[in-house]
């Protein structure tokens, strides 16, 4: 069984963190209704989902996502990159010491979970303002006993890694090839994003079916002719906030 945790949306969601988008209101009863519906696209695949609080004090806290990676052997909490959102893996480390063995990131390190993308036994870790060569080498020292390797990605023109590349089928990924460079995936097929959609590149892969925002359709297009299968939920709120379909969930087996 796989298990998905998310968070309710904080109602302090429009003091959120920004880096790369100029701020525009988020209208929070419209967000909460979309992150409802995301959280029935997981259940729909057949996921138990465990939902959290929201927490009024961490505007960030809806991008569970950031704050930990979740493998089959254990778990590493992380430490994000914005001050403020330091804070929200307290709450997770409670959720999931439950389920695994949990390491953690030391200062002065900082990584979000929105720049780590693994595929099978490589874990991809985006160099980014909220991640650095720190993280890495201490993630590299907790994971080499499991067999993982773990390589740095440059990322330019968005906030994660995740934001230019994500998988979407067991040998493809979906990317923006202006933010991240297609060179470091070794072996993968591509699905390139349409160029009038440069923030279309990240979505959530669960078993063979990604859940993918329905802002995006000359990319889903193509996603479609390369055989994904797709889910689509309203995602267009929290992008006011930098958050896509990976950020609002941590999933693994249980």
């Amino acid at each position: 069984m796989l298990i998905a945790i998310t968070r309710e949306i904080s109602p302090s969601i429009n003091q959120c963190e920004l880096t790369f988008h100029e701020r525009e209101p988020i209208n929070y009863e419209r967000a909460c209704e979309q992150h409802k519906q995301y959280v029935n696209a997981l259940r729909s695949l057949r996921l138990q989902v465990q939902v959290l609080p929201a927490d009024p004090d961490l505007p960030d806290s809806v991008f569970v996502e950031d704050t930990a990676l979740v493998l089959d052997e254990c778990a590493i909490i992380t430490r994000p990159g914005a001050d403020s959102r330091k804070p929200e893996t307290e709450s997770i480390t409670n959720v999931l010491e439950q389920y695994r063995k949990l390491f953690f990131v030391q200062p002065p390190a900082r990584v979000d979970g929105g720049d780590i993308l693994r595929v099978d036994k490589k874990i991809y870790v985006g160099l980014s303002t909220r991640s650095d060569n720190n993280a890495i080498e201490q993630m590299q020292n907790y994971l080499r006993p499991f067999g993982y390797e773990i390589e740095g990605v440059t990322v330019t023109g968005c906030l994660h890694l995740k934001s230019a590349v994500t998988q979407v089928a067991e040998d493809t990924l979906l990317i923006n090839p202006e933010w991240a460079d297609k060179n470091y995936f070794d072996g993968m097929k591509f699905v390139e994003i349409d160029p009038s959609e440069p923030y279309a590149a990240n979505a959530l892969l669960i078993g063979d079916t990604i859940i993918y925002p329905t802002a995006f359709p000359k990319t889903q297009k193509r996603l479609e002719a390369a055989g994904v299968k797709i889910v689509n939920v309203d995602a267009d709120e929290l992008a006011k906030a930098e958050g896509a379909v990976t950020c609002c969930s941590l999933i693994f087996k249980s």
